[in-house]
């Protein structure tokens, strides 16, 4: 009987277990996490801290689902180590867990800011599902806020104040939201939804230090500038630190995540990653790729298992992410890796309007769509082929994408 130890419960890791069992039945799985609750919809945290979603919709998976599957869940614990030469896993009860295979799919934690009063109460992060109520306690009781971090996750807190009535400053370090993916065009029409809803973008700013009273609760930020911001709370999406400080005494490569190939296998025997923490050979950018989203992780999870449980690297993880954001009057979406072109074409086509799609060596990488999300499955087609089309950006340009008026791909 093949043992499978999953250190992570989050979506990759789920889908792995849920797919080993389906491949091997006979097959003793554990799942090891470190949070108190089973699954739960990360994506749907941010409705329930802006107050419109109860706890019910949002947890996925209860105990009696992996009880079901004869799938062994332990909660509540940390993983010390890793032994890949026993093939065992240690815990923080001292409890030694072998395995034959292992899918590390430990996600991350947030970043804390470096700076004074960064762990002060009332500072939140947003990426548990316990991080969402103390946000949503917190707007309920609180009147101003300010947000630091100009990225996706950050831009939650923004709408969590929306929701909420409360005051925000969003403090920016560059002089635009989502620099590296947005031109001025676009980002000034997230900036104008952010105003829309009572945030204030403040740009070239950031955090020096945070200020806080006798209790020990934030009450203002202050920036490298010298000015002040109030607030009776904060957020802080900065980035993620990759819970892999249990593999440090191994061979598994990392670098700035775990290193996997196109099957989610890493370089050490029978260890397999999926996830956040993975840097994955991308077939279709033909490199080595991170990316952080629900779907993403979902498959490579699924991939993994595949994989563990034929012992070989019989299907290859080949996936075109997307990332949605429907805080706005408008709605917005990110497509593949749009930081990652080497050339750009893009197009305002009304105040909520905006399309920037990203090509490297000629083919299409990456994009964000504002507005009007409908030629994304276009975009994601040519991805998927592989085509060369940078030189017809004028066609995936015009408002109304026709992929039938493209140059046939063997006369380019």
């Amino acid at each position: 009987m093949t043992q499978y130890v999953v250190i992570g419960d989050g979506i990759s890791g789920s889908s792995a277990a849920e797919t080993l069992r389906e491949e091997d039945p006979e097959a003793d799985i554990t799942v090891i996490t470190d949070e108190g609750e089973p699954l739960y919809n990360r994506i749907l945290i941010k409705e329930h801290a802006k107050g419109k979603l109860p706890e019910a919709p949002i947890s996925i998976h209860d105990e009696e689902w992996y009880d079901e599957r004869e799938i062994e869940l332990s909660l509540n614990t940390h993983v010390t180590a890793v032994d890949t030469d026993e093939k065992i896993v240690r815990t923080h009860e001292g409890e030694d867990i072998s395995y034959d295979k292992l899918l590390v799919a430990s996600g991350g934690t947030p970043t804390q800011l470096p700076v004074e009063n960064s762990d002060a109460d009332g500072i939140h992060h947003f990426w548990t599902f316990q991080d969402a109520r103390r946000i949503r306690e917190s707007a309920e009781n609180g009147e101003d806020a300010v947000i630091v971090g100009a990225g996706l996750l950050g831009i939650d807190f923004a709408a969590v104040c929306g929701s909420q009535g409360v005051d925000g400053t969003y403090l920016m370090r560059g002089e635009r939201w989502w620099r590296y993916a947005l031109s001025n065009d676009g980002a000034e029409i997230m900036h104008d939804g952010m105003r829309s809803v009572g945030v204030e973008p403040v740009f070239d700013s950031g955090v020096d230090r945070f200020e806080v009273d006798d209790d020990g609760h934030v009450v203002a930020a202050v920036d490298p500038n010298g000015d002040r911001y109030p607030c009776d709370w904060a957020g802080v999406a900065i980035g993620l630190t990759f819970n892999t400080e249990f593999l440090e005494n191994t061979d598994i490569e990392q670098e700035n995540g775990i290193v996997v190939d196109e099957y989610m296998q890493t370089n050490v025997e029978d260890v397999y990653a999926a996830g956040d923490i993975t840097r994955f050979y991308d077939v279709l950018l033909g490199e080595q790729a991170q990316n952080g989203s629900w779907g993403s992780a979902k498959e490579q999870g699924r991939v993994a298992a595949i994989n563990m449980a034929a012992d070989d690297g019989v299907e290859p993880f080949q996936w075109v992410s997307s990332y949605s954001i429907t805080h706005f009057e408008f709605p917005f979406l990110s497509f593949g890796h749009p930081t990652l072109g080497d050339e750009h074409a893009e197009q305002r086509y009304s105040d909520t309007e905006w399309r920037r799609i990203a090509f490297k060596d000629g083919k299409i990488v990456g994009g964000v769509l504002i507005g009007d999300l409908s030629p994304q499955s276009k975009f994601k087609q040519l991805m998927r082929e592989q085509r060369v089309v940078a030189d017809q950006a004028d066609v995936l340009l015009e408002q109304s994408v026709d992929l039938d008026n493209l140059a046939p791909a063997q006369e380019q």
